[in-house]
C-alpha cells in the first residue's frame, strides 16, 4: 500500500503541471521523490559531466523538464549513491527510492520509464550473479557454458516480450541487448577467474570457444561507459588477462592472483591504455589502478616504477599521482605510526602508539561509500571473533566531518571504541579517498608490518595466521 501510495504521489506531481511549458516532443521530464535524503539535492550527468542540480523541496521532490537532451543513458546521483536512466525526448521519468536500501527499493515510473527499469533489472541480476557465480563455478566448464547460455536466451526472451508491448526505439533496442551479451560475457569472465585460481585441472577442460565472445566486446563503446554491466565486464575481462599474462611468465605462481600485486596491475594498465580510445573510461580504470599500485607499494624502488610505467603510457594526472605517492612514503613497511595524531569519538586528540597495544589490523572507510562500509564492518565483525588477539580498528578518512561521522557511527551500531577519524592532511581530500582500500597490519608497537593487504580476500586470512604463527 505504501508503494502505490509513493508511486501515485509520484505520478500527481508529474500531471499536476511538471510539463505545463514545455515541448513534449523534446523535452525530457525528470522528476520524484527521496525518503530519507542524505543530501538535499541530485546531480544528473553524462559521461562524467555534469548536466544539472535539482535540488529537493520541503516535500523531499524534485523535477525538471529538460530541452534538447539526447537520447541516452544518464547518471542521477543522490551522494553517496548513484544509478543510471536511460531516456529519449518525451519521456517523462519519475523517479521514487528510499535512500535506506537505494538500489532495491528504486522504482520508475512515466512515460518511457520502462527502458530505465529493464536497465536497473539488468543491473541487479548482474549484482546477484555474484551468488550464482559462487554456487556453479565448481561444476564442469561445459555445464556453466550451458547455464549461461540458458541466462543469456531469457534474458533475449524478456526483452523481446517487452517490446511487443512498449514498442523500443532501435537505439534503446541495441543498448539493451548489448547489454545482455556484455552480461553474458562477464558471466564467464568470472567463472575464468575462479576455476583457474581454484580448480586448476578443471580450468583444462575451458572449451576452446569459450571465450569466442571477447573478439565481440567494444572497449569503446561510448554509449555504455556510465553503465555498470559494461564497465564490469572489462573490469573482469582485464583480470583474467593479467591472470593470464602472469601465468604464462611467472609458470602460475600463486602471486599471480594477488590482484593488488604490481605485476597484476602493470599488467592491466598496459591493457586498457592498448584497449580503449575513449578517454573517460580509459581514464577511469587507469586512475583506480594507479591509485592501487601506488598505496600498495611497500618501498621507494616500487614507487619509481610505477612512476616510470605511468609517464611511459602518458597518463595524464601525474601531479595527482605524485601527491599520492609523496603521501604513501609515510606508510612504507617498517615505518611506525606511533606518533600520527587521530581523533577518538569524544572529540579528544590522541596518538596511535597510546590507542595500538597489540597487533592490529588498522582499515580506512568513508561515511560517502555506505554500501563498501557496510559490508567491511560485517567482515571485521566476523574477523574480531575469529582472531581475539588482534585488534582490528577503523580509521576514518573524512577530515572536517566529525558530525556526520559520529552520526553514522551511532546510525549502523559500530563500536565507538574501535573507531577513530585523521585529524590532519598533507594532501587533497580526494587523494586521502583513495586510501579506503588501504589495509596496514600493525606491530603491538606501531610498526607497519604489512601495507597490502585486502580485506575479504581469499588469501587476506592466510596471510593473517602466516603472521600469528611466525
Amino acid at each position: 500500500m505504501k508503494y502505490l501510495y509513493c508511486l501515485f504521489f509520484c505520478c500527481a506531481i508529474l500531471f499536476a503541471g511538471c510539463k505545463e511549458n514545455s515541448d513534449e516532443e523534446n523535452s525530457i521530464y525528470i522528476g520524484g521523490q527521496i525518503n530519507n535524503p542524505e543530501t538535499d539535492f541530485i546531480v544528473i550527468s553524462r559521461e562524467n559531466k555534469i548536466i544539472d542540480t535539482l535540488f529537493l523541496d520541503e516535500k523531499n521532490q524534485f523535477g525538471k523538464d529538460f530541452q534538447n537532451l539526447e537520447s541516452g543513458i544518464y547518471t542521477f546521483k543522490h551522494p553517496p549513491e548513484s544509478q543510471i536512466i536511460y531516456t529519449e525526448p518525451g519521456d517523462s521519468i519519475l523517479i521514487y527510492l528510499n535512500t535506506m536500501s537505494f538500489d532495491e527499493s528504486l522504482n520508475f515510473s512515466g512515460e518511457g520509464a520502462d527502458k530505465s527499469s529493464f536497465l536497473l533489472d539488468m543491473f541487479l541480476k548482474n549484482q546477484s550473479n555474484n551468488d550464482l557465480i559462487l554456487t556453479y563455478y565448481k561444476i564442469e566448464p561445459a555445464e556453466f557454458a550451458k547455464i549461461t547460455d540458458s541466462i543469456k536466451n531469457k534474458r533475449i526472451q524478456h526483452l523481446e516480450e517487452l517490446n511487443k508491448k512498449q514498442k523500443f526505439s532501435s537505439e534503446f533496442l541495441d543498448i539493451a541487448r548489448t547489454s545482455i551479451n556484455y552480461e553474458f560475457y562477464d558471466l564467464r569472465e568470472r567463472y575464468t577467474f575462479l576455476i583457474k585460481k581454484y580448480y586448476k585441472e578443471k580450468a583444462k577442460q575451458i572449451p576452446d570457444d569459450f571465450h569466442d565472445y571477447r573478439s565481440e566486446i567494444n572497449f569503446n563503446h561510448e554509449e555504455l561507459q556510465d553503465y555498470y554491466v559494461y564497465t564490469n565486464l572489462i573490469d573482469d575481462y582485464l583480470r583474467s588477462r593479467a591472470l593470464d599474462y602472469c601465468a604464462q611468465k611467472h609458470k602460475d605462481h600463486k602471486n599471480c592472483y594477488n590482484l593488488n600485486s604490481f605485476v597484476n596491475l602493470e599488467s592491466r594498465i598496459v591493457l586498457i591504455d592498448s584497449l580503449s580510445n575513449l578517454a573517460p573510461l580509459k581514464n577511469e580504470f587507469l586512475d583506480r589502478f594507479a591509485s592501487q599500485m601506488i598505496i600498495m607499494a611497500e618501498n621507494e624502488s616500487r614507487i619509481d616504477s610505477i612512476l616510470g610505467l605511468l609517464e611511459k603510457i602518458d597518463y595524464p594526472k601525474m601531479e595527482r599521482i605524485e601527491e599520492l605517492a609523496d603521501l604513501q612514503r609515510d606508510y612504507f613497511v617498517g615505518t611506525s605510526i606511533k606518533s600520527l595524531p587521530i581523533r577518538n569519538t569524544d572529540g579528544e586528540i590522541t596518538t596511535w602508539g597510546k590507542v595500538i597495544n597489540k597487533p592490529t589490523i588498522n582499515y580506512a572507510w568513508s561515511i560517502d561509500a555506505p554500501a563498501r562500509h557496510r559490508i567491511q564492518h560485517k567482515y571485521i565483525q566476523d574477523l574480531r571473533k575469529k582472531y581475539p588477539e588482534i585488534e582490528f580498528i577503523g580509521i576514518n578518512m573524512d577530515l572536517g566531518e566529525t558530525e556526520e561521522w559520529l552520526r553514522t557511527l551511532e546510525t549502523y551500531g559500530y563500536n565507538k571504541e574501535k573507531h577513530f577519524q585523521i585529524t590532519q592532511r598533507k594532501a587533497s581530500n580526494e587523494v586521502y579517498k583513495k586510501y579506503l582500500y588501504k589495509v596496514l597490519l600493525v606491530s603491538a608497537d606501531g610498526e607497519i608490518i604489512k601495507g597490502d593487504l585486502n580485506i575479504g580476500s581469499p588469501d587476506f586470512e592466510e596471510q593473517l595466521l602466516t603472521y600469528l604463527n611466525r
